[in-house]
């Protein structure tokens, strides 16, 4: 049966304290509303609707750049949850098959605990997914009978026996598409808050002789963020989770709790990780790869056999072949080094192609902008580029060819050439004595003046 998402995303997070919608705040390098969408999309749902309200334009543009086929809905006051998932009636009116209502502040949700719910489906009208909660606090109760849920109970109007009740509610439902909706027009915001709450539908099921019952997964999947402080939380629990993973998948983390992962890091197995690394979005490094100390990578491929760093930083758009070697102080963006390149010092390579086997001294700079327009630079392969040389894109070195240390290359030099580019140098003697004596001698009359 064909799974319809609907995804509440309308809050304003005013906890955050932030103008960023509370959806839109960042864990390993994604908003939590990506984090929500790709839990589900495992589940291969045929239709996705964000329900937004604040910040409503953002929201949708960070859900459309995960997937553009995502529906967008407004919910412009928030009256509650149940008053949420309404706004998406219209847009599945014609819709014939399951919904699973998720939230863009509750991100660690696992595609296994979703698919647990759609097969507790076959034998349920709603199913709910609730959790053991250690403090229970204000979360609202599941009230069960053996395998049935007869209700779900607000904090604020639970009883003290009903408060006592350890088994909380996520909020994520699932039900029949046109049931669900049918069971939402009866809700009532007769409450202690005047909202509509969606976990009224389980009660109102019951009235109607419908059956429910819960699924439950670990407290840890449901965590929702509503401060700043709770986003920390998820940060660290997320981080926490990809290491232990890494290491299960044969990577070595020599200073696990150092490293930082982003939402979509893929690391290859019998690959390295140094201390104090940070993997930016959109990073994989194939197997057998090293990654030394403080090094910071974002939107980059490493190939099997390369080392990085220590202190290198690889921007989006870096690609780097097999047995490539960047090391300290050395900047990577936009540049493909083909296999067996080095760049080993205190360099920059930008809007470039370095050619198999090339050596780049230290202090070499592609000077790729032009203050208007960025140029790229080519370097064939087995170039040797002198250290402290400025190529001014844009501008090709041969195959085999050669720069003079100090040169500044601003036209093409030719396969197995040497280009050297620079003023020659003039020696004058004793002028550094005078000079010296002459700034020593101001210096002093300066000084005399400010007594």
């Amino acid at each position: 049966m064909a799974t319809a998402l609907i995804v509440l995303a309308a809050g304003m997070g005013t906890r955050m304290n932030s103008d960023l919608p509370k959806v839109l705040h960042q864990v390993a390098g994604a908003p939590l509303l990506v984090h929500a969408l790709k839990s589900a999309a495992q589940i291969e749902a045929a239709r996705c609707i964000v329900v937004a309200g604040h910040g409503a334009e953002a929201v949708g543009k960070a859900a459309k750049s995960w997937d553009e086929t995502i529906e967008l809905v407004l919910q412009p006051e928030q009256k509650g949850t149940g008053h949420a998932v309404d706004m998406a009636r219209t847009a599945l009116a014609d819709f014939t098959g399951d919904v699973i209502v998720l939230y863009g502040d509750t991100p660690f949700i696992q595609p296994e605990t979703l698919a647990a719910m759609q097969a507790a489906r076959r034998d349920h009208d709603v199913v709910v997914l609730g959790f053991s909660a250690k403090d229970p606090g204000r979360y609202g109760r599941l009230v069960m009978e053996g395998d049935s849920l007869q209700r779900i109970v607000e904090y604020k109007d639970a009883t003290e026996t009903e408060r006592a009740i350890t088994l909380c509610n996520s909020g994520v439902i699932a039900a029949d598409c046109t049931q669900l909706f049918d069971l939402i027009a009866q809700i009532s915001n007769a409450n202690a808050s005047g909202e509509y709450y969606l976990t009224d539908v389980v009660g109102l099921a019951r009235a109607h002789g419908l059956s429910a019952t819960a699924v439950t997964c670990d407290e840890a999947e449901t965590m929702g963020i509503n401060s700043r402080a709770e986003l920390a939380q998820a940060e660290a629990a997320f981080q926490a989770r990809a290491r232990a993973n890494l290491l299960a998948d044969g990577i070595t983390l020599t200073a696990p709790e150092t490293v930082f992962l982003a939402h979509d890091t893929v690391i290859g197995r019998d690959s390295v990780i140094e201390p104090h690394v940070v993997f930016g979005p959109n990073v994989t490094v194939e197997s057998g790869a090293t990654i030394r100390a403080f090094c910071h990578l974002e939107g980059c491929h490493v190939s099997r056999g390369a080392v990085i760093g220590p202190y290198a930083r690889l921007r989006p758009g870096a690609e780097l072949a097999e047995d490539v070697r960047v090391g300290n102080f050395v900047e990577i963006k936009n540049a493909i080094l083909d296999e067996g390149a080095k760049v080993n010092h205190l360099s920059y390579i930008g809007d470039a192609h370095v050619g198999a086997a090339s050596n780049i001294g230290a202090g070499t700079i592609t000077c790729n902008y032009d203050g208007v327009m960025k140029h790229r630079t080519e370097i064939g392969a087995r170039a040797f580029i002198g250290s402290n040389t400025m190529l001014v894109a844009p501008v090709r070195v041969g195959h085999g060819a050669m720069t003079g240390s100090g040169s500044v290359i601003t036209r093409d030099v030719p396969d197995d050439a040497l280009a050297v580019a620079r003023a020659d140098q003039q020696t004058k003697p004793g002028l550094a004595r005078k000079l010296f004596e002459m700034l020593k001698a101001k210096k002093a009359k300066r000084d005399m003046r400010a007594e």
